[in-house]
């Protein structure tokens, strides 16, 4: 009698234990707990309306297929076949639904119905799980606002992409202005992290034709509650200023010496060390407005602050704030919180070296934008492992990753005269000190 007949499709022999651990001290496990727990499989079907694709369930679900573009992001492999073994492994029957595990269903090592599941998830999905990830996670931590504001810091970068497809048209090659024609494509991102816990917020994205100004539009045209955004002098211009206050949010920007002395001009102040005057922002015939919005003038407050560190020669610092109550929020306050404004280079930092989104290796730009995204819930996945958010009560501070570096400048700048308080509204320390800044784990 001749044995039956076995499929064309290569069978998988099953093993017994889980995938190994990831090249750092957490596990696929401690992540896929804390993936469970932040967004939820009823939070992710509600999303599906938002998508202008529709969206049909296989034995790669909407959950499943969400955690293995976040997966790939996790280890040094990020190859679908790295991830398809962690799924014939039983990584994530957990995901499954009852008496369905994704292990018994798969049948072949082909990457292909993995492929053609990345493709059918939406971007919409992705998005709106990158948001929901950070409001969740930080409804763990305690004492995470600086004077009943959740401040977040705004700041832009780039990362690169091959020239495959309908990258090139999308996300068109950067034009370095010398003679030989650019290869590399670059995609321009302006991002917004939560101060306290290093959380990823939001984020925008376009090509490199569009200017961070514009992104950063784009990221303040929903509303932003109860928010304070710092941004640096590539910010400091009229239409990042309006849209923020669009948003019913409040912004902390740094100026040029140009445009402090231009704004300083109209409102007929005098620009000198000590200043700390209410005015209103008007656009000049050269500010762009976002669209959708007014050219309307914005109430606010201008501030020069002289900045002293030892050994180094003093500075002036230029400062726009739409918080306009100088009582409640003093200009050697609002020195000091700036000076922690640092913290957004190291976290894009290490979003670009650690979770490896420096470059993608991507066919369409679709996937550039699903891996982009899938990398940042990933790190905020990290960062509430590493902040121990298992839960309401949790506190950043059980690691150092995720305390703020201490002030740039060092409680040491004088405003109106008067030193900047040694206690930090924020970190609740001296702010002279310098906090070890570990990185994260590598992935």
């Amino acid at each position: 009698m001749q044995p039956p007949k076995t499929s064309l499709a290569k069978r998988v022999p099953r093993r017994s234990h889980p995938t190994p651990p990831l090249g750092s001290r957490f596990t696929p496990n401690e992540l896929l707990c804390r993936f469970r727990k932040a967004l939820p499989a009823q939070v992710l079907s509600a999303w599906l309306p938002l998508a202008s694709q529709g969206f049909y369930q296989r034995a790669f679900s909407l959950r499943i297929i969400l955690w293995y573009f976040i997966f790939q992001r996790l280890g040094p492999d990020h190859t679908l076949s790295k991830a398809l073994a962690d799924a014939l492994a039983g990584g994530a029957d957990r995901l499954s639904p009852c008496g369905k595990p994704l292990s018994r269903q798969l049948r072949s090592v082909a990457t292909t119905s993995l492929s053609d599941a990345r493709q059918r998830l939406p971007l919409e999905v992705l998005l709106e799980a990158l948001k929901h990830s950070a409001r969740q996670i930080r409804s763990w931590v305690q004492g995470s606002q600086w004077l009943g504001w959740n401040v977040a810091l705004l700041d832009g970068t780039t990362f690169r992409l091959r020239p495959h497809n309908d990258i090139a048209q999308e996300f068109p090659p950067h034009r370095s202005g010398k003679n030989k024609s650019p290869y590399w494509c670059l995609v321009r991102v302006v991002v917004a992290f939560c101060l306290n816990t290093g959380l990823l917020l939001n984020c925008a994205l376009g090509p490199a034709k569009l200017s961070e100004q514009a992104l950063a539009a784009q990221l303040l045209a929903v509303t932003w509650l109860k928010t304070l955004f710092i941004a640096d002098r590539n910010f400091g211009v009229h239409s990042v200023v309006r849209a923020a206050q669009t948003a019913s949010a409040q912004i902390l920007v740094r100026l040029t010496l140009s445009r402090a002395t231009k704004l300083a001009r109209e409102a007929k102040l005098r620009l000198k060390a000590g200043l700390d005057a209410q005015m209103f922002w008007k656009p000049s015939s050269h500010d762009q407005c976002p669209e959708g919005l007014t050219r309307d003038a914005v109430p606010g407050r201008l501030l020069v602050l002289r900045v002293q560190r030892p050994g180094f020669r003093s500075l002036l610092l230029y400062l726009f704030t739409t918080l306009a109550d100088i009582h409640a929020y003093p200009a050697a306050a609002l020195a000091q919180l700036y000076g922690q404004r640092w913290q957004v280079e190291l976290n894009l930092r290490y979003v670009k070296t650690e979770m490896d989104l420096g470059a993608l290796e991507c066919k369409s730009a679709e996937i550039a934008r699903k891996e982009w995204l899938a990398g940042l819930l990933a790190y905020n996945l990290i960062r509430s492992v590493m902040g121990g958010g298992g839960g309401p009560g949790a506190n950043p501070s059980l690691d150092p990753l995720l305390q703020p570096r201490a002030p740039v400048l060092s409680g040491l700048a004088t405003a109106r005269g008067q030193p900047v308080p040694s206690q930090s509204p924020v970190l609740g320390k001296t702010s002279g000190s310098r906090g070890q800044l570990s990185p994260p784990p590598t992935a």
